[in-house]
């Protein structure tokens, strides 16, 4: 357990920074240079992940089970993540209208991703990690909104076209990841 905690220390730390010291974030951008910058987010950030999937799989081997969710609670999670990958690609594609009404697509796509996960599982370490992601999500998306209030940030109108390409793509990435690479990646099939 403490692989998996040290990872989410952190990954949600380097993701924390601009949430709790903006200022010094700018700072270091400036003084390494932006390429120096991101080069070091996506080490530092890459050593969070590993340490996370490290950690994870090995408190899966010795779980530690706190309750047993109702089999249709998995149901209610297979709809959650469909909506999670919907919201995930609202991040990417230009001009929708999920991105232009929530403002932080991908962030609330985590709180959904992560409430799922917990409502599905009764493990201490899925606890943990979803948990974990849960209080960084909430946390995160208050601070980005009033981030975008305190600058005036304004959002252009979503299209049409672009929010049923937001949709078919988020349904697709779901589908393809539900049916097939949750079974090789995390070794857990949600649909048997």
């Amino acid at each position: 357990m403490e692989m998996l905690v040290a990872g989410l220390v952190i990954f949600l730390g380097v993701h924390s920074v601009r949430m709790l010291a903006d200022g010094w974030r700018t700072r270091m951008r400036t003084r390494l240079g932006e390429g120096a910058w991101k080069g070091l987010y996506s080490l530092v950030s890459l050593l969070g992940l590993a340490l996370i999937v490290w950690g994870f799989d090995l408190a899966r081997e010795q779980p530690t089970i706190l309750w047993a969710p109702p089999a249709g609670l998995r149901h209610v999670a297979s709809l959650l993540t469909l909506l999670a990958f919907v919201l995930l690609a609202a991040a990417y594609v230009p001009g929708n209208a999920i991105k232009a009404r929530l403002h932080h697509p991908m962030v609330l796509g985590v709180k959904t991703w992560a409430l799922a996960h917990l409502l599905a599982s009764g493990m201490l370490a899925h606890l943990v990690l979803f948990g974990a992601f849960l209080v960084w999500a909430v946390a995160n998306f208050s601070a980005s909104r009033r981030r975008d209030r305190r600058e005036g940030v304004v959002y252009p109108p979503g299209r049409t076209t672009a929010t049923v390409i937001t949709c078919v793509l988020g349904a697709a990435a779901w589908a393809v990841f539900a049916f097939g690479l949750h079974g090789v990646l995390i070794g857990i099939k949600p649909f048997g």
